[in-house]
């Protein structure tokens, strides 16, 4: 009975309503304590924590530096349970002069560097102390101008937020990921923000677009150029969400490329490797050598050689830029915790109008402050002075009274303050100097008194001391801008081609498919030594940067690179390791030269057609299929065809019949059988005793050779149209000795 009672003071909740209810206390505790700054001092929670607890142990810029962990164990152990390495990543954060336009913190030590921010030093190691900067936060603490709530366990109190005398949520931004949410403010120049402020003072219903002209764009740490066009930022601040390109700085140094600056959170040694890797992959070698030359004098100097003086920099920029990390896009997304405790997106206009709304009542709560405090002490000089005047009465009242208080009090009209004050003076402040003193101090605080009711009780005197306070902020923390804003074109990666030298080479294949590239077009490939058992099958001439097209037994087509090729030093490598063949297929020939070269394919059944070099290029390993091979017939190697229109076409088959027909009859087709260009009658084909063994194109004023074992015959152009007949027939027989004919060319 006594665990039924019990159970009557538990309280049961569905499942689904007390899950709903604990994530979405998590996602507001995510949101507001955690991961978005608030527009007033542009500060996320841990980072207010790190600077208030900095300040409570005096560490100002004019202090001593003291050991981080000191600093990190007051703000676990006062204001924010939760993990020391993560507060110390924020304390890092607030003091790498890359990652903080404007550092709140001024470290001592390894605090890491641009090409690896989490290289810092253990906390035990480095020292710190609160960077200049840090005083537009912390200068108005003690004078009444922020809220104060408890700390974590209730024995402490920390200001709710810090009175900003500047706009740091745009000064030094900020990213967060939160529930469902994220934030991506990107820093501005203190100079620029301050000069949109003034103007928004002094013209509250001025635009977005009249405040970018101050204000004309972010401003990283790391310097670079922000290439966006203008429009694209004005539409980013118009809707508070955007993105913004950056791109590294450069310059010419002799014959070098010199990087002086990159963008944003870029590590120089990154950008180094992926250029690397585009060089060891033979995609960039338009480029000789990389050199990292940064020390402390030059934070980042990278230094690229190009090949030869002739190369066009900013073609090979612009192409380095759309392919590393030379150039980057950053999102904009000014979300932050407003002043009615919500997060929101915010436009430049209403921020700037928000972040103002926030300083006036700042600089009212100070102003208050100080106003209570002049009214008090000139309601104490009022009871002290008229002690003085009455100073022997005032004496014989406390030497006779046991609670004098009160009679003075009732005797001289005085409050209680005014008579405890008088109580507590001591007697070296009774001398008659003391008078003037307190007449002095009098006229001083009414006259600050009057200057302050009249700046409280007009909101233009108001506006301009914040303008004033603004200015004078400007002139001790302003600094140049630090990233460009510049127009260029976008950046564009160069076709692989046109990265590559173009040079003369000649490319070697073999009859058991091996391929070598040799440099130049004046050597004999023929007199090349090759492997055991191994010899010459075709060679093609061709240029470093240009396509290289293999054609197999099955009809199919492959490319490789010829800058990719072994070099003829060597023996070269089976094409079989780069492509996959169908089983049993064996190469037969090879193409080479610009897309736009013709060449003509054929098989020994007597069909053909021309087709286009670049028609031929295949993407893929296996290959695309260009020629079908009727049944029982083999593909014959390609040939070249310099002009479809004049060129004769010279077919011979294996009875010594020549047929020349002109080359405008020939289809030009992408890929198939062709057309019957000389009569091979099936049945004679299956049984191999009829085939055509070798086909010419041969242009206008050349001629023919027709080799036949160790006899050749050479032919001029007008000994060819003896043998001239219509297409598809078998021809004429050519002279005795040369019925066995093994190949015929154009000469």
């Amino acid at each position: 009975m006594g665990s039924d009672r019990t159970l009557e003071h538990i309280e049961t909740l569905p499942l689904s309503t007390f899950t709903e209810k604990a994530y979405l206390d998590y996602s507001m505790y995510v949101i507001l304590d955690r991961a978005l700054p608030h527009i007033g001092d542009g500060l996320k929670p841990v980072q207010r924590r790190i600077v208030y607890a900095m300040s409570e142990l005096g560490l100002s810029a004019r202090a001593k530096f003291k050991k981080s962990a000191r600093t990190i164990g007051d703000v676990l152990g006062k204001f924010h349970p939760h993990g020391d390495s993560a507060c110390y990543e924020a304390m890092v954060h607030m003091a790498q002069p890359f990652s903080f336009r404007y550092p709140l913190v001024d470290g001592q030590g390894n605090w890491g560097s641009s090409d690896d921010p989490k290289s810092f030093a253990a906390m035990r190691y480095t020292e710190a102390r609160l960077a200049p900067f840090a005083e537009v936060l912390l200068s108005e603490l003690g004078e009444g101008t922020v809220d104060w709530v408890p700390n974590f366990d209730g024995t402490l109190q920390e200001p709710a937020l810090l009175p900003a005398r500047l706009p740091a949520v745009l000064l030094n931004g900020a990213t967060g990921i939160a529930v469902g949410m994220a934030t991506d403010i990107p820093p501005h120049n203190l100079r620029e923000v301050s000069a949109a402020l003034v103007h928004l003072l002094e013209h509250p219903r001025a635009t977005v677009e009249e405040l970018c002209e101050h204000l004309r764009g972010p401003d990283y740490p790391t310097g670079g150029e922000i290439v966006t066009p203008r429009e694209e930022l004005l539409n980013a601040y118009r809707s508070g969400s955007g993105s913004v390109r950056i791109r590294a700085r450069y310059e010419r140094d002799g014959g070098d490329i010199v990087i002086t600056e990159l963008p944003y959170q870029v590590s120089g040694a990154r950008v180094l490797e992926q250029i690397a890797a585009q060089m060891a992959a033979r995609k960039l070698p338009l480029v000789a050598d990389l050199r990292d030359e940064s020390d402390h004098e030059n934070p980042t100097r990278l230094v690229i050689v190009p090949r030869s003086g002739r190369i066009d920099v900013d073609m090979l920029m612009s192409h380095l830029f759309a392919t590393t990390d030379l150039e980057r896009s950053y999102r904009i997304n000014m979300n932050m915790i407003g002043l009615d405790g919500r997060p929101g997106v915010r436009d430049l206009r209403s921020l700037l109008r928000e972040w103002l709304e926030f300083r006036l009542a700042t600089v009212t709560r100070r102003l208050q402050y100080r106003l209570d405090k002049v009214l008090d002490r000139l309601h104490i000089l009022g009871g002290l002075l008229v002690a003085y005047l009455n100073i022997d009465e005032v004496i014989a009242i406390i030497r006779s009274e046991d609670d004098p208080g009160p009679v003075l009090m009732e005797r001289f009209g005085l409050s209680e303050r005014q008579a405890e004050a008088i109580l507590n003076l001591r007697l070296r402040h009774l001398a008659r100097l003391e008078e003037m003193k307190i007449r002095s101090e009098q006229e001083e605080l009414d006259a600050e008194r009057e200057r302050l009711e009249k700046i409280l009780s007009s909101k233009r005197r108001l506006r301009t001391l914040v303008r004033k306070e603004i200015e004078a902020d400007t002139d001790t923390y302003g600094d140049p801008r630090r990233s460009l804003l510049v127009e260029r074109e976008p950046a564009q990666a160069m076709d692989e081609t046109a990265l590559i030298p173009s040079e003369p080479v000649t490319v070697v294949l073999s009859q058991k498919g091996w391929v070598r590239a040799a440099k130049g077009h004046d050597i004999d490939p023929e007199t090349l030594a090759f492997k055991a058992g191994d010899a010459f099958l075709a060679a093609a001439r061709a240029r470093s940067n240009q396509q290289v097209v293999f054609l197999d037994s099955s009809g199919r087509a492959y490319t490789l690179a010829a800058h990719g090729l072994p070099s003829a030093r060597g023996q070269g490598e089976p094409l079989t390791g780069r492509f996959k063949p169908p089983e049993g297929a064996h190469f037969v020939g090879l193409m080479a030269g610009e897309p736009d070269r013709l060449y003509l394919l054929a098989t020994d059944a007597g069909y053909g057609f021309i087709a286009r070099l670049g028609d031929l290029h295949a993407r893929t390993r296996s290959g695309k299929s260009v020629l079908s091979v009727p049944k029982n017939a083999r593909v014959l190697p390609p040939v070249p065809v310099a002009d479809p229109d004049s060129d004769l076409v010279a077919a011979v088959n294996n009875q010594g019949q020549l047929l020349v027909i002109p080359a405008a009859e020939v289809p030009r087709l992408n890929r198939g059988k062709g057309i019957k260009i000389q009569g091979i009658p099936a049945a004679r084909l299956a049984s191999r005793e009829e085939y055509m063994v070798g086909i010419a194109s041969v242009p206008q004023g050349a001629g023919l050779v027709i080799h036949a074992g160790k006899r050749h015959l050479r032919l001029k152009q007008r000994d060819l149209e003896e043998y001239r007949g219509d297409r598809g027939r078998k021809g004429k027989k050519l002279p005795r000795g040369l019925q066995r004919v093994d190949r015929v060319h154009a000469e």
